[in-house]
Protein backbone atom coordinates (compact mmCIF):
# COMPACT_ATOMS: atom_id res chain seq x y z
CA UNK A 1 0.00 0.00 0.00
CA UNK A 2 2.84 2.43 0.84
CA UNK A 3 4.47 1.79 -2.54
CA UNK A 4 1.22 2.43 -4.42
CA UNK A 5 0.55 5.63 -2.47
CA UNK A 6 4.10 6.88 -3.06
CA UNK A 7 3.86 6.23 -6.78
CA UNK A 8 0.46 7.93 -7.03
CA UNK A 9 1.70 11.04 -5.23
CA UNK A 10 4.90 11.03 -7.28
CA UNK A 11 2.89 11.01 -10.49
CA UNK A 12 0.87 13.97 -9.19
CA UNK A 13 3.90 16.20 -8.77
CA UNK A 14 6.01 14.77 -11.57
CA UNK A 15 8.53 13.01 -9.37
CA UNK A 16 9.93 9.66 -10.41
CA UNK A 17 10.37 7.18 -7.61
CA UNK A 18 13.05 4.67 -8.48
CA UNK A 19 12.02 1.20 -7.46
CA UNK A 20 15.16 -0.64 -8.60
CA UNK A 21 16.92 -2.20 -5.67
CA UNK A 22 13.84 -2.50 -3.46
CA UNK A 23 13.81 -6.24 -4.06
CA UNK A 24 17.14 -6.88 -2.37
CA UNK A 25 17.85 -7.00 1.32
CA UNK A 26 20.96 -4.85 1.06
CA UNK A 27 21.42 -1.54 2.83
CA UNK A 28 20.72 1.41 0.56
CA UNK A 29 23.19 4.05 1.64
CA UNK A 30 22.78 7.62 2.85
CA UNK A 31 23.46 6.26 6.34
CA UNK A 32 20.20 4.33 6.46
CA UNK A 33 20.17 0.74 7.57
CA UNK A 34 17.30 -0.80 5.62
CA UNK A 35 15.48 -0.56 2.34
CA UNK A 36 12.29 0.06 4.32
CA UNK A 37 13.76 3.21 5.87
CA UNK A 38 14.65 4.50 2.40
CA UNK A 39 11.13 3.78 1.14
CA UNK A 40 9.59 5.55 4.16
CA UNK A 41 11.78 8.61 3.55
CA UNK A 42 10.82 8.60 -0.13
CA UNK A 43 7.13 8.49 0.80
CA UNK A 44 7.60 11.43 3.20
CA UNK A 45 9.53 13.51 0.63
CA UNK A 46 6.92 12.85 -2.04
CA UNK A 47 4.04 13.69 0.32
CA UNK A 48 5.65 17.00 1.34
CA UNK A 49 6.22 17.94 -2.33
CA UNK A 50 2.61 17.06 -3.17
CA UNK A 51 1.30 19.22 -0.33
CA UNK A 52 3.53 22.09 -1.48
CA UNK A 53 2.04 21.75 -4.98
CA UNK A 54 -1.49 21.94 -3.52
CA UNK A 55 -0.78 25.07 -1.46
CA UNK A 56 -1.09 28.35 -3.38
CA UNK A 57 1.17 30.22 -0.94
CA UNK A 58 4.21 27.94 -1.38
CA UNK A 59 6.30 27.97 -4.56
CA UNK A 60 6.85 24.21 -4.81
CA UNK A 61 9.41 24.55 -7.60
CA UNK A 62 11.61 26.90 -5.55
CA UNK A 63 11.96 24.65 -2.51
CA UNK A 64 13.78 21.32 -2.45
CA UNK A 65 12.83 18.60 0.00
CA UNK A 66 15.06 15.82 1.30
CA UNK A 67 14.26 13.32 4.04
CA UNK A 68 16.64 11.25 6.11
CA UNK A 69 15.34 8.99 8.89
CA UNK A 70 12.11 11.01 9.13
CA UNK A 71 13.80 14.41 9.33
CA UNK A 72 12.85 16.69 6.45
CA UNK A 73 15.31 19.29 5.19
CA UNK A 74 13.90 22.21 3.24
CA UNK A 75 16.21 24.28 1.03
CA UNK A 76 15.67 26.93 -1.57
CA UNK A 77 14.13 30.35 -1.73
CA UNK A 78 10.89 31.93 -0.52
CA UNK A 79 9.43 35.30 -1.37
CA UNK A 80 8.45 36.02 2.24
CA UNK A 81 8.87 34.87 5.82
CA UNK A 82 5.23 33.75 5.70
CA UNK A 83 5.96 31.41 2.77
CA UNK A 84 8.99 30.00 4.61
CA UNK A 85 6.90 29.42 7.72
CA UNK A 86 4.05 27.85 5.73
CA UNK A 87 6.45 25.42 4.03
CA UNK A 88 7.77 24.31 7.42
CA UNK A 89 4.26 23.96 8.81
CA UNK A 90 3.20 21.81 5.86
CA UNK A 91 6.24 19.58 6.23
CA UNK A 92 5.64 19.12 9.98
CA UNK A 93 2.06 18.04 9.25
CA UNK A 94 3.05 15.10 7.03
CA UNK A 95 2.68 11.66 8.58
CA UNK A 96 6.02 10.13 9.53
CA UNK A 97 7.93 13.40 9.86
CA UNK A 98 9.98 13.44 13.07
CA UNK A 99 11.60 16.83 12.55
CA UNK A 100 12.11 19.65 10.08
CA UNK A 101 15.28 21.56 9.27
CA UNK A 102 14.22 24.75 7.54
CA UNK A 103 17.13 26.16 5.52
CA UNK A 104 14.92 28.19 3.19
CA UNK A 105 16.30 31.65 2.41
CA UNK A 106 13.87 34.57 2.14
CA UNK A 107 14.54 36.70 -0.92
CA UNK A 108 13.01 40.17 -1.00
Amino acid sequence: MKHARALAIAALVGVTVATAGFTTGCAVGRGQETTGAYVDDTVITTAVKAKFAEDPTVAATSISVETLKGTVQLRGFAKSAAEKSQAESIARGVKGVTGVRNDIIVRP
